[in-house]
């Protein structure tokens, strides 16, 4: 019998799971709208991802705010230990950035108007607004939540984990390499997922979540055209630009009566991210 013998018969290999060991950060970024949310949890399923190594920073931002509301012991640490106060207004010149002063002096119609007519503007409530709003979160602040969130939890710094939605500033990806080099933390890689401007507000609009109005998203993709772009084009030069993937997120799928299958969709998009991970074929047939 010669050693390879074996191969003469009828072999099916069968792979249920697949499972991703090490450490490290992918990253997912891009537009408003453009999937992140949806690739980074088929992401996770198929490489058997914790839910709970799944950080969105839209959603760190708005638990942080909802707790901040809801919990005083936690209002006092955030106005503490991440300069961020219920009771310090946005515009005092003492205890805040000139930057951040000047930009919520913009906004001050707006947020009177959206605080029910009350003109006491807290750090707080400027967080609140500019989340919502989809306006960009001081630095100084999602400098601060990334860091506690790393620093209070082991697990990101030993296992892999997925982190969509930042950086989105230039200096927000500076800020978060260091803090990556600080508790040796790999990238493993960048996915920049790509849609039209168009497409973006079209899938917004259907979505119809309640910070979802036609000018904030218009507002959403300027900032994305003139702030996460060049973020991205950052990481390229720091990490190399093999580090660092374009993929088209906008990849219908249609079923037999011609309307988008929403799922496979998806998926499809998925499956183009799992190959730039360098996952082999025959891996990338179980998505089928």
């Amino acid at each position: 019998m010669s050693n390879n013998s074996i191969l003469d018969g009828n072999i099916k290999i069968i792979v249920q799971r697949v499972v991703a060991e090490g450490c490290g950060a992918i990253l997912l970024t891009g537009p408003s709208s453009c999937g992140k949310g949806e690739i980074a949890k088929e992401l996770s399923s198929f490489l058997s991802i914790p839910k709970e190594r799944h950080l969105s920073m839209g959603d760190i931002l708005r638990r942080t705010i909802r707790k901040a509301r809801e919990n005083e012991n936690f209002r006092d640490r955030l106005a503490t230990a991440y300069n961020i106060s219920d009771r310090i207004s946005v515009f005092e010149e003492a205890e805040n950035r000139a930057e951040n002063i000047s930009k919520a002096i913009k906004y001050k119609s707006e947020l009177i108007l959206f605080y029910g007519g009350r003109e006491t503007i807290s750090q707080l409530d400027w967080l609140e607004f500019c989340v919502i709003e989809g306006l960009l979160v001081p630095d100084e602040w999602t400098v601060n939540i990334i860091n506690a969130t790393f620093e209070d939890s082991e697990e990101f710094q030993k296992e892999i984990f997925i982190l969509d939605g930042y950086p989105r500033t230039i200096k927000a990806a500076e800020e978060l390499l260091n803090t990556f080099g600080e508790f040796n933390i790999p990238i493993i890689k960048v996915i920049h997922l790509s849609i039209s401007k168009d497409e973006m507000i079209k899938r917004a609009l259907v979505r119809k979540r309640f910070d979802d109005k036609k000018d904030s998203l218009e507002k959403r993709y300027q900032f994305y055209i003139e702030n996460v772009q060049p973020s991205i084009d950052y990481l390229k030069v720091r990490l190399g630009s093999s580090k660092v993937s374009l993929i088209d997120a906008h990849q219908p799928v249609y079923n037999d009566l011609d309307i988008i299958d929403i799922e496979k969709s998806i998926k499809q998009v998925t499956l183009n991210v799992l190959q730039s991970l360098g996952l082999p074929s025959y891996l990338l047939d179980m998505k089928n």
